[in-house]
């Protein structure tokens, strides 16, 4: 038997991160992740898992982020028993976030069912349950960085700092092939960039037989920069938004970009930088998160506030229950709100979009990558108006971003990232990235030296039979769970967009008479098609 390598998530798109090793000695899999994105791109997660739960032997997890963990409690659900062996740290994090991602599938099903009912249609199962996550939660054993250990027969595994978030890892894998030879293998996981608060650079031995490098930023850069000017960058938006009169609406995900946010800003307000009256975290995610942060934080390196000073500003109000986070729509100005989802899709933050988004004193401000089809997508990219919880509004507010808070490499330090592990004997695959920044990162690469079959963007469900010295067999699927270009902009966006445009074509027409022709010239040109 050949050692075979599958690409189940994370290929052509950013999310859903899942791959899959077949080998003489069992199966197993390097994360098991959540599909996020358009209504297209999540519908994956109700699909089956392209391959059965109960044959895999074990995960091993690059790191808590629930693109990367958030289908494992699914995964036990169906059938799987083994263990899913992770850097400690990551352990600890998973305690919270596959419980509130498993709390999120019920109570959207539950809404989903109570429209069901009054239509009479029969109800959905959520995808999975919190007694799932619970069950799933039994299964991580935790490891220290570069340490080998044996998770099952004919494989060997060690983490190394991937400097993304807390507790994340590139995996170095050596699996036996049929003949008992090795096969050397890197995942990068996510790479984190050269600056940032918390962690060390990643970090990886050099020389493999493949090398799989996320490509989330491929193409792109961000502006050079230290984490003094990081936070100079930090000040001048937030000095701007309060001067406008308004409130500060920042959208953040729970782990890593709000704890980074909040040392920052307790470090401007203890230097006297800026003003805000008060500091919101709405997110109970994010509280519990924190607190994993802090037990943590005497590892951590660059903070230039002490353990004891971090995350402790009186100003600070990190909120947990419905009523507090409903009290803060109350404020009209003069303070900083940050919630998750960090695309805006869900969760907290709708709520405090749909409460400041058409004030134009208020300002929302991105601080990370928006995919296609979120709605934090439309609003950065300059909507007229958006679509919150059913409602239209028009956006009112200033519109800020600024790069320099990803988690992620841009195209040159993963350029950078891929130079210092090489040679890859093998190969070198592109994932966990959309197509365009896959393609910039092969010109990158084969001008210098490595192209062709030495760098590949691989599709959906893709098999790839490996040998030491290449590639032996390519094997495509016959039946894709998803049009590759549905990973970019699906139907229902792009409808949710028209009705808006429509709606609003319609009430800047001057008279009914004018509306009735334009409604009967659509009417025709359906009929037409």
């Amino acid at each position: 038997m050949t050692v075979t390598l599958s690409f189940h998530g994370a290929a052509g798109t950013v999310t859903g991160s899942c791959y899959r090793i077949s080998h003489p000695g069992g199966e197993f899999l390097v994360d098991c992740g959540l599909f996020q994105g358009n209504k297209t791109v999540r519908a994956l997660n109700e699909k089956p898992f392209p391959f059965r739960p109960a044959d895999i032997d074990y995960v091993l997890l690059t790191h808590a982020h629930i693109d990367h963990a958030g289908l494992l409690p699914k995964l036990v659900k169906y059938g799987f028993e083994g263990p899913i062996h992770a850097i400690e740290a990551t352990a600890g994090l998973m305690d919270y976030l596959l419980p509130d991602s498993a709390g999120i599938h019920e109570y959207e099903a539950e809404r989903e069912n109570r429209r069901r009912a009054r239509k009479g249609k029969p109800p959905i199962d959520p995808l999975y349950t919190k007694e799932d996550a619970q069950e799933a939660l039994t299964r991580p054993v935790g490891y220290e960085y570069q340490t080998w250990f044996e998770p099952g027969p004919g494989v060997k595994a060690r983490f190394w700092n991937a400097g993304h978030i807390l507790g994340s890892a590139s995996i170095e894998v050596q699996v036996d092939d049929a003949s008992g030879k090795p096969i050397h293998i890197l995942f990068s996981g996510d790479i984190g960039p050269d600056e940032k608060v918390f962690y060390l650079e990643p970090d990886a031995p050099a020389g493999f037989d493949y090398i799989l490098c996320e490509s989330t930023y491929g193409g792109r850069e961000r502006d050079d920069y230290s984490l003094e000017k990081r936070r100079d960058v930090l000040k001048t938006e937030i000095n701007r938004a309060l001067g406008r009169g308004g409130n500060l609406v920042i959208p953040a995900f729970a782990v890593e970009r709000s704890q980074e946010l909040l040392h920052d800003i307790g470090l401007l307000i203890k230097n006297g930088d800026i003003d805000p009256q008060l500091v919101f975290l709405d997110s109970p995610l994010a509280r519990k998160v924190t607190a994993v942060f802090k037990r943590h934080s005497k590892g951590f390196h660059d903070m230039e506030l002490s353990p004891d000073e971090l995350f402790a500003d009186n100003r600070f109000r990190i909120v947990e229950s419905v009523q507090e986070s409903k009290d803060i729509n109350k404020i009209n100005g003069g303070a900083i709100i940050m919630a998750a989802s960090g695309m805006c899709d869900a969760g907290r933050i709708k709520h405090h979009l749909r409460n400041n988004i058409s004030d134009p004193k208020s300002t929302v401000l991105f601080v990370g990558y928006q995919a296609p089809g979120t709605l934090g997508n439309f609003i950065q990219s300059g909507s007229p108006e958006v679509r919150i919880h059913g409602e239209n509004h028009v956006v009112r507010a200033n519109i800020r971003s600024i790069g320099n808070y990803s988690a992620h490499g841009d195209h040159t330090e993963l350029m950078d990232w891929i130079a210092e592990r090489l040679p890859a004997h093998g190969a070198i695959f592109l994932t966990h990235g959309e197509d365009e920044g896959r393609k910039a990162m092969q010109k990158a690469l084969a001008e210098k030296g490595l192209s062709g079959d030495k760098v590949r963007a691989p599709q959906l469900d893709d098999r790839f039979e490996l040998r030491a010295t290449g590639i032996a067999r390519v094997v495509h699927t016959d039946a894709p769970r998803i049009d590759p270009e549905q990973f970019n902009a699906d139907w229902t966006s792009e409808y949710t967009q028209f009705s808006i445009e429509l709606g609003n074509l319609l009430t800047r027409k001057k008279s009914d008479k004018e509306r009735l022709e334009l409604i009967k010239r659509l009417k025709d040109e359906l009929a037409a098609n």
